[in-house]
């Protein structure tokens, strides 16, 4: 896997022209900081039909173009505890009222990036594993045992769930530096 921090894939080489004409596109459909639905709570899902089934499609691919490894359903401006992300290498998963329900004692300190907040990378601190359950689009039951990156990912996208973000985890320093990047700036000509 390519390098990858907090929810998005940094791939070495350039992009090709169709990839990252993609990938803008996706962005551009992904709620962006300071849009306030990223910091508005879900709400639980009730229903598990053809329409949430829809929404989770369209997740996972606005994820794939994007270069993430996870995306909630709040960055869609959708406000309902569902999210898509890569448990494995390969296989993208969408968790529907997701709970931690274990994490292990151990916990690392890495940079994580996210797909609405383009540009800055700051250090959050996680558990190393985690237990995640829910359930799929279908509405039957899932449990994933998660470690590394899958379960950094999985807590990253559970806070944005709760209206939480990297900014909110981050060092007082690391949020100062990540909201001057952040600012808009005034250009003069």
């Amino acid at each position: 896997m390519s390098d990858v921090e907090g929810q998005v894939k940094h791939e070495h080489d350039e992009l090709d022209p169709e990839r990252a004409a993609r990938r803008r596109l996706a962005l551009a459909q992904i709620r962006q900081y300071p849009d306030a639905a990223l910091k508005m709570p879900a709400r639980p899902v009730e229903e598990f039909d053809d329409e949430l089934r829809r929404l989770v499609e369209r997740m996972k691919l606005l994820m794939r173009d994007a270069s993430g490894i996870g995306l909630a359903a709040t960055q869609v401006g959708v406000l309902q505890r569902l999210f898509v992300f890569q448990v494995n290498e390969e296989d993208i998963v969408a968790v529907v009222n997701p709970e931690i329900t274990e994490r292990s004692d151990e916990s690392e300190v890495d940079d994580e990036g996210c797909l609405s907040i383009q540009g800055v990378l700051v250090p959050v601190e996680r558990s190393a594993a985690i237990t995640l359950a829910g359930r799929d689009e279908n509405g039957a039951e899932v449990e994933y045992r998660l470690e590394d990156i899958y379960a950094r990912a999985a807590q990253h996208e559970n806070d944005h769930l709760d209206g939480v973000l990297i900014l909110d985890r981050t060092t007082p320093e690391a949020r100062r530096e990540a909201l001057a990047l952040l600012r808009p700036r005034i250009v003069l000509g």
